[in-house]
Parts: structure tokens; sequence; C-alpha cells
């Protein structure tokens, strides 16, 4: 691998490191009703577990409630208990034969506390991984130094130049988190 190679990599996966936090953060509910918090939810459907998207339509006809519509009626039920049964969530559907109504209860002031901590840990994760592709970036930068591929100061350019990259996605995700720590504390 090229010594530029290994910069341009690095950046790379940083870049989707920031991108997978931020689809981490619209899984985390808000208090206003976002079809996003069922992307993760499991339905067993047909005997076999399969993701939301793929039984059933989610929208968000009112700001406190979310409907589901799946494409096969006979698994209404199916996605009515695996809602139900999902710990993360929380929330009560009820269903009238056709459609699953979810009303999102407004956040309790200790909910959007527990929510925040879990953003916290989502943030430390990112952090985690984006120190461990640096970590690969400045070992591959010293393994090319030892076996004299680039000089002394041709690695410090390129320890820099990933620094720099660490710098910026650090910064995307503390923004991020900043506004989503917002959104989940505005009542």
């Amino acid at each position: 691998m090229s010594p530029n190679q290994i910069v341009s990599d690095a950046q790379s996966k940083m870049q989707a490191g920031v991108a997978h936090f931020q689809d981490e953060l619209k899984k985390l509910r808000t208090g206003r009703a976002t079809s996003s918090v069922l992307d993760n939810v499991m339905v067993e459907a047909y005997g076999t577990p399969m993701p939301m998207v793929q039984v059933a339509t989610v929208s968000t006809p009112e700001p406190q409630l979310l409907q589901v519509s799946p494409f096969d009626p006979s698994n209404l039920q199916a996605i009515a208990n695996a809602i139900r049964n999902n710990p993360t969530l929380g929330m009560n559907p009820t269903d009238d034969g056709r459609v699953i109504r979810i009303p999102v209860p407004p956040l309790t002031e200790e909910r959007r506390r527990e929510i925040v901590k879990q953003l916290g840990g989502k943030q430390e994760d990112a952090m985690v991984a984006l120190r461990n592709i640096r970590r690969d970036a400045f070992d591959a930068i010293d393994k090319a130094k030892k076996d004299k591929d680039i000089g002394e100061d041709d690695a410090k350019r390129l320890e820099k130049q990933v620094d720099e990259a660490m710098s910026k996605a650090k910064t995307d995700i503390e923004a991020a988190s900043k506004s989503k720590e917002q959104e989940i504390m505005t009542v």
C-alpha cells in the first residue's frame, strides 16, 4: 500500500464511522414520532426473523403517532408483538385489523436523561472506532518507515494528515451528538 493510500484509506474509514454514528442517532427516540425508531425491530414472519421494513410500511400521520401498515395482513399480530416486546422502545401498539397504530408517549425527564446516556455510549463507541482507525494507519506508516518505503519526514507528514482527519471526524461526531442531545432534552 502506498503511503498516500494509507491516509486516504484512513480518511474514508473515518467518514464511514461518522456516517454510521449519524445512522445510530436516528434510532434514538426524541419524543416525536419518526419511522427510523422501528428500523431495528425484528418481526417473526413466515417462521424467520425479518426487519420491519421487509414486512410493513411505517408512516407518521401525526407528530405523536406511528402507523404500521403490513404488506401481508396475516403478519399483523407478529408485528404488534415484536414492537410490544422490544424493551428499548417501551411502546404499546394497538391494531384495528388493518393497521397498527403506536402512540408515541411524551418522554419524561428521567427517560430523556436515560436516552442522553445511551447517546453518550454511542458517541464513545464511535470515538473508540476512530481511534482504532488512527492506530491502524499509524501502524501502517511505521511499517512503511521500517521497510524504508518512506523517510522520517514523510512519516511525520502522513501522521499529521491522519491526525487532521481524526480531529475533523471527532468534531463532526461531537456536533451531531450535541444537536441530538438538544433535540432529546427539548420538551
